[in-house]
């Protein structure tokens, strides 16, 4: 896929889930489970995989644990044997160094962009950032990545973002300080730098259909969120497909912004919104245990574990909402998806 085909097919609107890690309970990792994952995802509809990112857990780099090219290079044999085209994108972290090195590593993998978190860098000024975007762009077309402060992100100003959409080969940004104000930095800074090659990505798993309903209407020019890379979506993904699509083809109606709500109320459950995300990954392994795509809930941290109540909570989103989840979906594919 070229830079051409990469640009058309972001500003289409994907649905592009956040990969997870598959372990054992050695938390060491299971790679039958780690390819029905991403069968599972290609299965469902989406558009893309997004490998080697905060859901895949960012401590995959450690060399002590060394898997990063390891997950990066099972997902791209999945995507591989796919019959539609999928967008490759991976996670490329940390200060330039190391950011370079990940980004040249995915290029050769046959990823096609790369989803560039800052959250190394939250003591740089606003200048050594757009260099460090520059230099990392070079390398491999950018997804930008507003990450929120409370996983791990810093705080990223409008000036910042209308340098950013300055950078030919970015070529989309994923939007996800779960704020309203921030949000619309980012939309207006690319409106501003009129680059409608950018294609714009909610990371918003508190807000996610409202993203899709909105037109975004500043100075004359329209911009709309047009597809999801999101944590959220690896979990009851048919449904997250289903969902795009509709929220692509219909107005804003009623009916859409109630289950807008609904998923909001189901994120809040998988995501640990009540004790500040701390179990966010571990909710979602949850749902994931619960469909036997995953054995447990196992991450690469033995302190990132479900909260207290998180438990209950996935239990009372499963009852309240049972049209949003995929589980016969699921049961009827796992095995195959499992050889």
């Amino acid at each position: 896929m070229d830079s051409s085909d990469l640009r058309t097919a972001l500003l289409r609107g994907l649905a592009i889930p956040a990969h997870p890690l598959a372990l054992n309970a050695a938390r060491r990792l299971d790679e039958r489970r780690q390819r029905a994952l991403s069968r599972y995802y290609i299965a469902a509809g989406a558009g893309g995989l997004a490998v080697g990112v905060h859901t895949t857990q960012f401590a995959i780099r450690d060399r002590r644990i060394g898997l990063f090219e390891p997950v990066l290079a099972l997902a791209k044999e999945e995507m591989d044997r796919a019959t539609n085209p999928l967008v490759r994108i991976a996670g490329v972290c940390g200060e330039t160094k190391q950011a370079v090195a990940e980004a040249t590593l995915v290029r050769a993998l046959g990823y096609h962009a790369g989803l560039l978190s800052l959250g190394a860098m939250r003591h740089a000024t606003e200048d050594e950032l757009v260099t460090h975007c520059h230099i990392v762009a070079e390398v491999i077309p950018v997804v930008g990545f507003y990450l929120q402060p409370g996983v791990g992100g810093r705080v990223l100003p409008y000036a910042f973002w209308r340098r950013f959409a300055e950078i030919e080969n970015v070529v989309a940004i994923k939007i996800a300080p779960f704020n309203r104000y921030q949000t619309l930095d980012v939309v207006r800074a690319v409106i501003d730098a009129g680059r409608n090659d950018i294609a714009l990505y909610t990371g918003n798993d508190d807000n996610i259909v409202a993203d899709f309903l909105t037109p975004y209407r500043l100075g004359g020019k329209e911009r709309r969120i047009t597809g999801g890379l999101l944590g959220h979506w690896s979990v009851w993904t048919q449904r997250a497909v289903e969902l795009l699509d509709r929220c692509r083809n219909t107005d804003a109606t009623p009916d859409l912004l109630r289950l807008g709500a609904e998923v909001t109320d189901s994120n809040a459950a998988f995501f640990d919104a009540a004790s500040s995300f701390h179990g966010c990954i571990a909710g979602l392994h949850e749902v994931l245990r619960r469909q036997g795509l995953l054995e447990g809930i196992w991450c690469l941290d033995e302190g990132e574990c479900m909260s207290p109540g998180q438990r209950e909570e996935i239990d009372r989103v499963y009852a309240a909402y049972p049209h949003l989840n995929d589980d016969e979906f699921v049961a009827t594919h796992r095995d195959e998806w499992m050889r």
